[in-house]
């Protein structure tokens, strides 16, 4: 069965290459640009993984993570974080709020497929 990666974030060129790029190694993909829409999303598509950015217009991407892990249908879900800061406190609050793993903006592409294979397989 095809995994589902849910792509969150409100940058446009971002969510267009990640979106791209997961599709192109055989993923399922939906996104979001808000919290709002990311919390919607993961409760009616219930994906696999999120790629989720630290940083939303609406909302904090370490809320929208602590909403979807407080949801138990959720629980088996995959964040990945996605900050702007290379600083080591970020990646740590990103695993505090339960997310599983974190990449450093800018990522290479490969580093993101790495990443989502390494979480899902």
């Amino acid at each position: 069965m095809t995994k589902s990666i849910l792509v969150v974030d409100d940058e446009a060129s971002i969510a267009f290459a990640l979106e791209h790029l997961m599709r192109a190694e055989g993923y399922a993909v939906e996104t979001a640009r808000t919290g709002h829409d990311a919390i919607d999303c993961a409760c009616h598509h219930h994906p696999d993984l999120i790629l989720l950015d630290s940083s939303l217009p609406d909302r904090d991407g370490y809320d929208i993570c602590q909403t979807i892990r407080s949801d138990t249908a959720n629980a088996d879900v995959k964040i990945v974080m996605m900050n702007a800061s290379s600083r080591e406190i970020e990646a740590e609050k990103g695993l505090a709020v339960g997310a599983n793993g974190s990449l450093t903006k800018p990522f290479s592409l490969n580093a993101v497929v790495r990443c989502v294979k390494d979480l899902l397989e």
